[in-house]
C-alpha cells in the first residue's frame, strides 16, 4: 500500500526529466556497452529503449532498478519475448525484454499461470503489491527470446502516467563515450516548384570533406527556391563498433536555428511517423536511412524543440547562406558540418517528375479500387501525402504498387475465390510474394465467396495453397532412449509454407509446457517442472500451421 500511495502522489509533482531525482541503479552488473541507442531509427519506428550488450551471453542477473512492483509480465514468441515492467514510487516505470527466464519467484507466478491457462504465451497484470521488489533485486535473467538477434538486455524507463519512453542515459546510467557522432552523407532536396540544386531537381548527393580543426565542410550548393537538407548520421560508444543513433540534430542557417530535434522521449503512438522523418524511397532501395531536417509532408513527431519555415531554406538568387549542422551524442560529443550555399536560379536539367496513374489517393480520404479478382481499399489517412499508385491484376496475382512508400495504416485486399473448390478453400490463403516470389502468409478472413487481409505492406499478393502439414522430429534424443542426466529435451518444428499457428504438448497424458523459439524453429521441455514420476514415459505434440494442417508426433523415452 505504501508503494501504490507514493506512486500515486508523485504524478502530482512528475518531473518529464527527473534524472536528478531518482536514485536509480543499473539494470546489470556489468559496464554498459550499448549495442542500441534510444530514439535509434528502426523499421517502422523508433528504438524505445537501449540494448545493453550480455558480453554474447545469455543467464546475465538482471536487477531491479529500485524499488518498485511487477505490474506487468509478457510472454511472446516474438516482439519482446519474456518482458518485465516494474512500476516505481517516484513515477516511472522500467521495463526489461528477451529475457532468458525471471527470478524465482516471479518464475513461479507465471509458470502456475502457464499451466493453469494450458498455455506458454501470455499477459499478465498482477495486482499492485503482489510481486514486490526492492532496488537490487535479482527479477531476471539476460536472454535472447522474441525478436532478439543476438543475446542482450533491451532495456527501457517509462513515464507511468502516459507510458511515453524516455532516454535511460538522462537518469545517471553511465556508458563511457568519448567519441563523436560520423556524418557519412549529407543530401539536399528541392521542395518547391522549380526549386533546384546543383541544377537537378531531383534528391542530390553533396560532398563534404574533414577540415583540420575536426569540422566538416561541404562542396558549395548552388541553388534556387525552397530547398532542404538531409544527413547520414550515426553515434559510436567506446568499446563497441555498432553504428548507433545519434541523440541530437541542429541546423542552423547564418545563425538562426531551424530545425532542433532529440530523442529525450516520444509517444509509442507516434511511432511510425519515423517514415516521414527518413527519405523513405531511398531507404526501400539501399536499406540505408538518410535523417531529414525538414518537415516533410505528414509529419506528426514531437521531437522538435525548434522548426522554423518547417525547416526548409527560402534560397534567393543572388544571396549567399551558411548552414550549419551540429550532430551531438548525450555525452556531449559533437559533429560540426559547414555547407555554404550560393543563391542562383539556374535552368533545371533533371526534372522530378512524379508518374501519374489512373490510381490517386488523397492522404485524408478514403479510397477502393476495384481490380480483375480483387478489391483493395484503403482508410483515410493510409498515406502522408497524396500518391499516386500503379495497381494491376492477372489471374496468378495482383501488384498494389511497389514498396517504395510507406503506408501508416492497413489498407485491406479482398480476393474473389468463387472460382475456388468449396472443399479445399480452407487450405489456401493470401500471401504476399517477396523478392525471390515466396509466399509470405497473411493473416486470412473467409467469409462466402471471399477472402480479405489487412496489411501496410505495399507489393504483390497472391492466392497460395497449403496442403502439407507441419514437420515435427527430436532434436536431443531418440525413441526410447533413456534420459537420466537430461535437463530438458526439444524437438524441431517447421512449416514451409503458411507457417506455425499453434502447438501444444503432453507428457503421459497430460498437458506440459513446452517453450517455443521461432528463430532456431526449436520446442523445448525442461524437465525441472514435472515428470509425473513416471519411468517410462510418452511425449506427444500437436502441432498445426495456419490453414489447419495438424501434425501429431509421439514419441517414447525413458527417465528416472
Amino acid at each position: 500500500m505504501t508503494l501504490l500511495l507514493g506512486l500515486l502522489l508523485s504524478f502530482g509533482s512528475f518531473g518529464q526529466y527527473a534524472g536528478s531525482e531518482t536514485d536509480f541503479r543499473s539494470p546489470l552488473d556489468i559496464p554498459l556497452i550499448l549495442s542500441g541507442t534510444f530514439g535509434e531509427l528502426r523499421s517502422n519506428h523508433f528504438h524505445s529503449g537501449i540494448d545493453i550488450k550480455t558480453q554474447q551471453r545469455q543467464g546475465l542477473p538482471v536487477f531491479s532498478i529500485g524499488e518498485g512492483t511487477v505490474t506487468r509480465i509478457k510472454i511472446s514468441h516474438w516482439a519482446y519475448g519474456k518482458v518485465l515492467y516494474i512500476s516505481h514510487p517516484n513515477g516511472y516505470t522500467s521495463v526489461y525484454a528477451h529475457l532468458q527466464k525471471f527470478g524465482p519467484k516471479i518464475e513461479k507466478y507465471v509458470k502456475d499461470l502457464q499451466y493453469k491457462r494450458q498455455e506458454y504465451e501470455l499477459e499478465v497484470f498482477p495486482e499492485f503489491g503482489v510481486l514486490p521488489v526492492t532496488k537490487g533485486d535479482t527479477i531476471a535473467y539476460s536472454g535472447n527470446t522474441g525478436g532478439s538477434s543476438g543475446p542482450h538486455l533491451h532495456f527501457e524507463i517509462r513515464n507511468a502516467l502516459d507510458e511515453k519512453p524516455t532516454n535511460p542515459l538522462l537518469y545517471g546510467m553511465e556508458v563511457r563515450d568519448a567519441t563523436n557522432p560520423v556524418i557519412s552523407g549529407l543530401y539536399a532536396y528541392p521542395l518547391s516548384d522549380n526549386a533546384q540544386v546543383n541544377q537537378n531537381g531531383k534528391r542530390t548527393e553533396i560532398r563534404f570533406k574533414r577540415q583540420t580543426d575536426g569540422s566538416f565542410l561541404a562542396d558549395s550548393v548552388v541553388a534556387s527556391g525552397r530547398i532542404g537538407f538531409g544527413i547520414k548520421t550515426y553515434d559510436r560508444q567506446d568499446m563497441a563498433a555498432n553504428k548507433n543513433g545519434v541523440y541530437q540534430i541542429v541546423q542552423k542557417v547564418d545563425g538562426k536555428t531551424y530545425t532542433d530535434l532529440d530523442f529525450d522521449t516520444f509517444s509509442f503512438g507516434e511511432t511510425r511517423y519515423i517514415n516521414t522523418l527518413i527519405d523513405y524511397p531511398y531507404y526501400a532501395r539501399y536499406q540505408d536511412r538518410i535523417q531529414t531536417c525538414f518537415r516533410m509532408p505528414g509529419n506528426e513527431l514531437s521531437l522538435y524543440n525548434t522548426l522554423f519555415n518547417e525547416g526548409a531554406i527560402d534560397v534567393e538568387h543572388g544571396s549567399d547562406y551558411e548552414v550549419e549542422m551540429v550532430i551531438s551524442d548525450l555525452a556531449g560529443n559533437q559533429t560540426l558540418l559547414r555547407i555554404p550555399v550560393v543563391g542562383n536560379a539556374l535552368p533545371v536539367l533533371e526534372e522530378d517528375t512524379p508518374e501519374k496513374t489512373p490510381y490517386f489517393v488523397f492522404a485524408g480520404k478514403p479510397a477502393s479500387f476495384k481490380l480483375e479478382g480483387a478489391q483493395v481499399y484503403f482508410p483515410a489517412n493510409s498515406f502522408y501525402q497524396d500518391t499516386y499508385l500503379n495497381l494491376e491484376s492477372d489471374t496468378t496475382f495482383i501488384r498494389i504498387h511497389e514498396p517504395t512508400i510507406p503506408v501508416h495504416r492497413n489498407f485491406t485486399l479482398t480476393f474473389d475465390v468463387s472460382h475456388l473448390p468449396e472443399s479445399g478453400r480452407e487450405r489456401y490463403y493470401i500471401a504476399r510474394l517477396d523478392e525471390s516470389d515466396r509466399p509470405q502468409f497473411q493473416k486470412t478472413f473467409r467469409r462466402g465467396d471471399t477472402f480479405t487481409a489487412r496489411s501496410r505492406g505495399l507489393g504483390r499478393y497472391t492466392l497460395a495453397l497449403d496442403t502439407v502439414p507441419p514437420v515435427v522430429r527430436p532434436k536431443n534424443f531418440k525413441a526410447k532412449q533413456w534420459l537420466t542426466n537430461y535437463r530438458y529435451l526439444s524437438l524441431k518444428i517447421s512449416d514451409d509454407l503458411s507457417g506455425i499457428s499453434s502447438y501444444s504438448a503432453t507428457l503421459n497424458g497430460r498437458w506440459i509446457l513446452m517453450e517455443y523459439e521461432p528463430k532456431t524453429r526449436t520446442l523445448t521441455y525442461n524437465f525441472d517442472d514435472q515428470i509425473l514420476g513416471h519411468q517410462q514415459c510418452n511425449l506427444e505434440v500437436e502441432v498445426t500451421d495456419n490453414v489447419g494442417n495438424t501434425e501429431v508426433f509421439t514419441i517414447p523415452f525413458f527417465k528416472r
